[in-house]
């Protein structure tokens, strides 16, 4: 981003000078998360979660369903990861939020025959149990009367996996 100024000075000559904003000296740009496409950073997010042992699928993960606006359960393996780097996507662009809240932004619209279909909430059980274990990695933490935010830990993470995304992008 440049801004142009004008200068008169007493011989009516025009100057235009240039600043350049928003780089620094070395030209090096700040990116988070809103600079990338989310389905890459959720991906990439993913895999770096796998890593953590904080952060596993429960027993009952392979036969559950997200929600009851589903007819099955997911096929992807690695869905619990893929789900835990989303919920954790979210509260950083949201804000703080519960796990009714998430329930919500992950339901869908139940199918009930003959009558119109309606929005149903997703699994307050999924979005609980992925807040409760990325709390406990050190990526969220709670807040009174309001849910769970991010914590500085999380940002850095994803503000990291933000860059290395926008790197991959541009090359």
């Amino acid at each position: 981003m440049y801004y142009y100024f004008k200068y008169n000075d007493d011989i009516a000559k025009h100057v235009i000078i240039m600043i350049q904003v928003m780089n620094d000296s070395r030209g090096i740009k700040m990116v988070t998360v809103y600079d990338v496409p989310a389905e890459k950073l959720i991906l990439k997010t993913a895999e770096k979660l796998k890593g953590n042992s904080a952060i596993s699928p429960p027993e009952w993960a392979e036969f559950s369903k997200t929600g009851r606006h589903t007819e099955r359960a997911p096929v992807q393996d690695d869905w619990w990861y893929t789900r835990a780097a989303a919920i954790l996507r979210k509260i950083y662009v949201k804000g703080p939020m519960g796990s009714s809240r998430l329930a919500a932004e992950y339901g869908g619209f139940a199918d009930k025959g003959s009558m119109p279909n309606r929005a149903v909430k997703g699994s307050r059980n999924v979005a609980r149990k992925c807040m409760m274990q990325l709390e406990s990695a050190g990526y969220l933490v709670s807040k009174d009367k309001q849910g769970r935010s991010i914590s500085p830990a999380g940002q850095s993470l994803l503000d990291n996996v933000a860059k290395e995304v926008y790197d991959e992008l541009k090359q």
